[in-house]
């Protein structure tokens, strides 16, 4: 198991002025660190590499559909293009960064609804999207790990049953599932029994508490969550991911009015701990 930190918390774009946070978060006890693309060149983050590496750790990336005008499930050519056309760029971004693993809701931009689940023909828009990536990203040596959104933010994919179909559809051998908590605490009726029934493509999970805020402190099932991950055999990412005020659009956009925690160091450090306490209780 691998204990990581989504850099979503300070920005969606990291750049020099955010290095000191991976120094930290790598003092603090994790693993790696999970990198937000949506902009930036491969050679930017080349850059990035390298304080990633300086530090000792390793990274993820993750990514989403950045507006309305990068859509692949719109009937629109010129919006399906973008939409793949964004994807390719992050797959290279991600290869510069010498990492395997891209996440993210890459189907449909968030927040985004047509007032019904998705149609048949949205489906196979999506699914043609998700080769065509998933093809470039084997070129580079990247597993996509689709990450299924709450209905409040997403209609295309809200569930694991949904990510598994999509994922079947796909039939790509990098083209696999990731599970965030966060999503399934209002979306499953029993996320550890979502994560036993589809444990078979899950290849990332997002440790995220029910408020956004301090894993730990909520009301998530944690520990059916962690037994559940480990006695099915999962060893790769524990990622937390955690958002507050510190970008507004991005507080807007995910519906974050208020502090949920007192600092971003309390965070870090005390979910940390609360990640390997778990993993060892649930051994």
């Amino acid at each position: 198991m691998k204990a990581g930190f989504n850099l979503l918390l300070w920005t969606s774009h990291v750049t020099e002025q955010h290095f000191p946070i991976i120094e930290k978060l790598a003092k603090a006890g994790y693993d790696g660190v999970e990198i937000p693309i949506l902009e930036g060149t491969p050679a930017h983050y080349v850059k990035v590499l390298t304080v990633i590496r300086d530090n000792g750790l390793s990274c993820g990336v993750v990514t989403n559909m950045p507006d309305a005008r990068h859509n692949p499930v719109s009937p629109e050519k010129k919006l399906r293009q973008n939409a793949l056309d964004f994807m390719k760029r992050v797959i290279d971004c991600t290869k510069a960064l010498e990492s395997d693993l891209l996440c993210g809701p890459f189907y449909q931009p968030v927040g985004l609804f047509t007032g019904t689940g998705p149609s048949d023909e949205e489906k196979n828009r999506a699914v043609d999207h998700a080769r065509a990536s998933a093809e470039h990203a084997a070129k580079a040596g990247v597993t996509l790990a689709v990450e299924f959104l709450n209905r409040f933010e997403a209609y295309f994919l809200t569930t694991m049953d949904g990510v598994a179909e999509h994922v079947k559809a796909v039939g790509m051998p990098n083209f696999r599932a990731m599970f965030d908590t966060f999503h399934a605490n209002i979306e499953e009726a029993d996320p550890a029994a979502s994560i036993r029934a589809h444990r078979d493509i899950i290849t990332h999970v997002h440790i995220s508490e029910n408020n956004r805020g301090v894993p730990g402190r909520g009301h998530n099932d944690w520990k059916g969550i962690f037994k559940a991950l480990r006695s099915t055999g999962y060893d790769n990412w524990l990622t937390i991911e955690a958002f507050g005020r510190v970008l507004p659009a991005f507080a807007a956009a995910t519906r974050i009015w208020r502090d949920i925690f007192e600092s971003p160091e309390a965070l870090y450090a005390e979910g940390i701990r609360f990640i390997r306490q778990q993993w060892d209780a649930a051994g």
